[in-house]
């Protein structure tokens, strides 16, 4: 009997095979080193999707730096000592009437150039003239040329007079209304002035769209280029190779479908950068992430997914979730016969409740299958949407093979952190981490996947040996995830978020 069995199996083995080869059916590749979860990456954030904060000297030579896209800038006129406001948050007259700056005296950035600007009100509508060529508004939705404004800078920057499309000034005679028919050209700055204001200005977003907008496009091609060809390099992925990682988590923009000419203000080059990386993963026997980091639209309104001005619109029409997944379908397709391709990640950090669950899940559904299109062995990873339960996602990703869900854990960003210990936050991780990660990790449900992590936080002259502690807490915590885990990041020139500083200096140790 056991003859038979092996004899039947031989056969099967054998017209399996035939079957393939003679209806040319695509075997897919098998892992570097057939790698399996847990893995331990480490993510290249700042690389390919700017981050500021990660690396502030990508921005130091755009002119008038500090009035990137999306900056909020606020107006006191010296006259009367009072702010500048949409009235209603926007769709009618601007006046100059408020003692204290909030919502409706905040004004957005859109960047012409360098000294011209669209300003965006509460209610998302641009500052404008009204048709009898004097009175200032808020009534446009859509901005053109009768909405270019540009901002006048006194020697310290901090007055400005605003100049309206037709050459004039806008002033501030009473506080009823704000007229643009100030004529004079020169100006002493002075109090009595009623054409200039006092300046504030917000921390502006440092993401791809601020550094691709603020330099323009021939000298933004330059300084990504030259970023991206030098900051991570082949020897890079040596290191993480021998220090113990077995995977890298890449972000990536959506712009990166489009390369060599996305569209504007982003620049081509990331994709050759991409192609590198899975060489260099190939030759180091690294698992690659492809994450999805910015969406059309923007997911959420940080720097990191590329929004313009902190407007979260990705997800609002079938056209841009349609967008996205062409977008999951090119990285997948590009990159399925790669060894080193370990997973895709459909979407990082979507926010609640700006995303919708029935939005998200329908996009993961579309997106799943697309990369099941091109190779059934990737893992497809679905971020969790922030603000809401770590569980929302679970039903409806079970049963979906190679299904991972991610989840997020920093110990930073709320106020419950500000004032615990080291202790404290190191058994904060031991029990609130270790209990949500264990509800989230379902038997017979998706992997789970502590996506970022930091072996930073807010505890003020702590020791090496504290921090040593937290890292090592994290990785035995983080390491029951079913699919493993990725530092937050690799190279940062804070230099507890950098992984590689981390390693080089002590405070963090890969086990075997």
């Amino acid at each position: 009997m056991r003859q038979l069995e092996l004899l039947l199996f031989f056969l099967v083995c054998s017209s399996s095979c035939i079957f393939h080869v003679s209806h040319g059916r695509r075997t897919m590749p098998q892992k570097t080193n057939d790698l399996a979860p847990p893995i331990r990456a480490v993510n290249l954030g700042g690389w390919l999707v700017t981050e500021g904060w990660i690396l502030p000297s990508l921005f130091e030579d755009i002119p008038n730096k500090d009035l990137l896209d999306g900056t909020q800038l606020q107006f006191k006129s010296v006259v009367q000592n009072m702010y500048l406001a949409a009235e209603q948050g926007g769709g009618t007259i601007i006046v100059a009437n408020r003692t204290q700056p909030s919502g409706w005296e905040t004004f957005k950035l859109w960047r012409i150039d360098e000294n011209t600007f669209n300003l965006k009100v509460f209610n998302n509508q641009f500052v404008t003239v009204a048709s009898d060529s004097i009175t200032v508004v808020a009534t446009v939705t859509s901005p053109g040329p009768g909405e270019a404004f540009q901002l006048v800078r006194n020697d310290d920057k901090t007055r400005v007079r605003i100049r309206a499309p037709d050459g004039r000034f806008m002033q501030a005679k009473t506080r009823d209304s704000v007229t643009a028919d100030y004529d004079d050209e020169s100006t002493n700055w002075d109090d009595d002035d009623p054409s200039v204001f006092l300046l504030t200005t917000a921390t502006p977003l440092h993401g791809e769209y601020q550094i691709c907008n603020g330099y323009g496009k021939t000298k933004a091609t330059q300084v990504l280029n030259d970023h991206w060809s030098t900051y991570i390099v082949e020897s890079d992925f040596k290191f993480i190779s021998t220090s113990g990682l077995n995977a890298v988590r890449i972000p990536v923009g959506w712009w990166i479908a489009s390369d060599p000419n996305p569209p504007a203000p982003f620049v081509g080059g990331s994709l050759q950068a991409l192609d590198n990386a899975f060489k260099w993963a190939e030759n180091y026997n690294l698992g690659v992430i492809v994450d999805l980091h910015a969406a059309p639209g923007s997911q959420n309104p940080f720097e990191h997914s590329a929004s313009k001005d902190g407007s979260q619109e990705w997800g609002t029409s079938d056209e841009n979730i349609a967008q996205t997944v062409q977008v999951i379908d090119f990285l997948a397709s590009r990159y399925a016969d790669s060894p080193s391709l370990l997973a895709v990640e459909l979407l990082n950090e979507p926010l609640a409740p700006g995303v919708s669950l029935p939005v998200l899940t329908k996009y993961y559904k579309d997106g799943y299958d697309a990369v099941r299109k091109h190779t059934a062995n990737a893992y497809v990873i679905m971020s969790n949407r922030l603000s809401a339960a770590s569980t929302e996602l679970l039903d409806f990703a079970t049963g979906l093979s190679g299904a991972v869900i991610d989840v997020h854990y920093y110990n930073l960003f709320t106020s419950d952190f500000n004032n615990l210990s080291a202790d404290q936050n190191i058994e904060f991780v031991r029990t609130n981490r270790s209990s949500d990660l264990s509800i989230v990790t379902r038997q017979n449900g998706p992997l789970t996947f502590v996506g970022e992590w930091v072996a930073e936080w807010n505890v003020r002259d702590a020791s090496k040996e504290d921090y040593r502690r937290f890292a090592e807490i994290q990785q035995d915590v983080y390491g029951r995830a079913t699919f493993g885990w990725a530092y937050w990041t690799f190279k940062n020139v804070q230099e507890r978020w950098s992984m590689e500083w981390m390693i080089n200096n002590g405070y963090i140790s890969l086990k075997n």
